[in-house]
C-alpha cells in the first residue's frame, strides 16, 4: 500500500480525536495531545513541559519504510532521540500497533490497540478512593501516626516503648516495601528498553545490568589455563586474583574459566525531592482537614492497630512467663 493513503488513514483518525485525548510515547513514558493536524505535519503539546513540536509528514513515512522493510516489526530501540512520539501517533492507525513488551510496532492486519489513553475521570464523576490491600499501606498509616505523635527528631528522649513500637513499624514498612518495589521492578523491567530512563511524577527510572561472574569447576579452569601455557602451580587452588592475573597474559576470555550471569534490575536514576515535598505536603493538609464519624473510625483502627503491635512487641521476663504457666 502506498504511503499517501496510510498517511490519508491516519490524518482522519487524528480528525476524529476527542477534545482532550491524551497519548502517551512507549519509551519515555510522556503524555501528549494532538494539537492540531495539516496536511505535511502533525503539531503535539507535551503535558509536563506545556511545549509544542511539530512531527513531519517525511518523518512519519521514513518510519512507515522502516515497518514495511522488518515482516517481525520494527525494534523501538532504534529510533533517533526524542523519537518516540511517531510510533505512539502512528498506532492510531487501525493497522499499526505497538508491543510495548517486545520494544516493537507492528503492521498487522488483525484488530488493534493504539497509545491512547482512556479519558481520566475528574470532579464529580472520580471514584472514590478505597483503601488497598497491602501489607505495606497498613504499616505506612501507622507509621505515619507515629512519627506525627512523637517528636523524632531527639530519640534519645523517647520512652523505651516509644522506640520498640516505632522500630517495629520501620522494620515491617521496609520488609513490605522490598517486597512490592521488586514486584514493581519486575513490571518495569517488561517496558523499559535500551537504558532509557523514564520519567515519572517523583523521579526517573532506567534499566540497567548486573554482571556477575562465578569460577567453573577447579579441574576445567586448570586444563583450560594449562592449555594456554599457564603452569597450574600458579593458580592452584584456583584463586580468584591468580586466575586474573594469568588473564592478563593471555588471550583467553573470561567466559572461558568464568560463569558470567547477567541480571537485569531497575535502579532509581533521580528524585525530585521539591515534588515529592509539595505532594507530602498536601496530603498533610488533607488529613488535618479530615472531620466526622469516617475520621473517628480512622483513628479508631489505628489505635487498636497499634495497641495489638504494643503487645506483640512488649517484653515480658520469662520466669513471668513461668509463674504464670505453671499457677495456671
Amino acid at each position: 500500500m502506498a504511503f499517501s493513503v496510510s498517511w490519508n488513514t491516519l490524518l482522519e483518525e487524528l480528525d476524529d480525536l476527542p477534545d482532550g485525548a491524551t497519548l502517551i510515547t512507549p519509551l519515555s513514558h510522556k503524555r501528549f495531545r494532538i494539537t492540531d493536524v495539516q496536511q505535511q505535519r502533525v503539531i503535539i503539546e507535551f503535558d509536563e513541559k506545556d511545549e509544542q513540536r511539530p512531527l513531519q509528514r517525511d518523518q512519519f513515512e521514513t518510519l512507515y519504510r522502516r515497518i514495511s522493510d522488518e515482516p517481525d516489526g520494527f525494534e523501538l530501540d532504534r529510533l533517533p532521540p526524542d523519537a518516540d512520539p511517531y510510533p505512539a501517533v502512528l498506532s492510531l492507525h487501525p493497522r499499526f500497533e505497538i508491543d510495548e513488551e517486545q520494544g516493537m510496532i507492528v503492521e498487522t492486519e488483525g484488530p488493534t490497540t493504539s497509545q491512547l489513553l482512556e479519558e481520566e475521570v475528574t470532579g464529580d464523576e472520580a471514584v472514590d478512593r478505597t483503601e488497598p490491600d497491602l501489607d505495606v499501606y497498613a504499616d505506612a498509616l501507622l507509621l505515619v501516626d507515629a512519627l506525627e505523635r512523637h517528636d523524632v527528631d531527639v530519640l534519645e528522649e523517647m520512652e523505651t516503648a516509644a522506640l520498640v513500637n516505632l522500630y517495629t513499624l520501620l522494620s515491617d514498612v521496609q520488609r513490605n516495601a522490598d517486597a512490592l518495589r521488586k514486584d514493581v521492578a519486575d513490571v518495569l523491567l517488561t517496558r523499559l528498553h535500551h537504558d532509557r530512563p523514564v520519567t515519572g511524577p517523583f523521579g526517573a527510572v532506567q534499566r540497567t545490568t548486573r554482571r556477575n561472574r562465578s569460577l567453573k569447576d577447579d579441574e576445567e579452569v586448570l586444563k583450560t589455563l594449562e592449555a594456554a601455557g599457564i603452569d597450574r602451580d600458579r593458580v592452584l587452588g584456583v584463586d580468584r586474583s591468580k586466575v586474573d592475573d594469568a588473564l592478563e597474559v593471555t588471550e583467553l576470555s573470561e567466559s572461558d574459566v568464568y560463569e558470567i550471569e547477567e541480571r537485569e534490575y531497575v535502579r532509581k536514576a533521580e528524585v525530585d525531592d521539591e515534588r515529592k515535598e509539595t505532594r507530602l505536603q498536601g496530603l498533610k493538609d488533607q488529613l488535618a482537614a479530615t472531620d466526622g464519624e469516617e475520621a473517628a473510625e480512622l483513628r479508631e483502627e489505628i489505635e487498636e492497630l497499634e495497641a495489638r503491635i504494643q503487645e506483640l512487641t512488649e517484653f515480658e521476663p520469662g520466669s513471668s512467663y513461668h509463674t504464670r504457666s505453671t499457677s495456671g
